[in-house]
C-alpha cells in the first residue's frame, strides 16, 4: 500500500472509532523517516489504547503491519509506526504539553500541507 493510501486508511479508521482532533501533517520535505505524521486525541487512557489497538489491528487486516508500537502500557501517548505513516494517539494533556503540531508546523513550508480532519 502506498503512503497516500495508507494515510487515507488510517484517517478513516481514526474517524470511525471517534478519535478527536485528528490532524495529518505531510512531512516528506522535512524528514526521510516518514511521509505523514498523524496526531489524534482520545477522551481517556482507555480510549487512547482502544484507538491505537483498533488502528493497528485493522491495518493488519489489509496487509499493513506496524513496524513498532510504543506507549500502550500508560496509554497517555501511543505511537504506531507504519513506516511511511506515523500515528500519535494522545491524551489531550500530553498533546497540549508536547504540541507536535506546532513543532512540525514550524518546519512545514506551507500551511496547505497540514490537513485537519474533524
Amino acid at each position: 500500500m502506498d503512503s497516500q493510501s495508507l494515510k487515507d486508511k488510517v484517517l478513516d479508521l481514526l474517524e470511525s472509532i471517534k478519535a478527536k482532533d485528528i490532524v495529518c501533517m505531510d512531512v516528506k520535505e522535512q524528514t526521510s523517516v516518514t511521509d505523514y505524521m498523524i496526531v489524534a486525541s482520545g477522551t481517556s487512557s482507555r480510549h487512547v489504547k482502544s484507538i491505537a489497538g483498533y488502528v493497528a489491528e485493522e491495518a493488519k487486516k489489509v496487509g499493513v503491519n506496524p513496524i513498532g508500537t510504543e506507549g500502550e502500557q500508560s496509554a497517555e501517548w501511543v505511537l504506531i509506526d507504519f513506516g511511511d505513516v506515523v500515528v500519535h494517539v494522545m491524551m489531550p494533556t500530553a498533546r497540549e504539553f508536547y504540541d507536535l503540531e506546532k513543532l512540525w508546523s514550524g518546519l512545514t513550508p506551507t500551511s496547505e500541507q497540514n490537513q485537519t480532519v474533524s
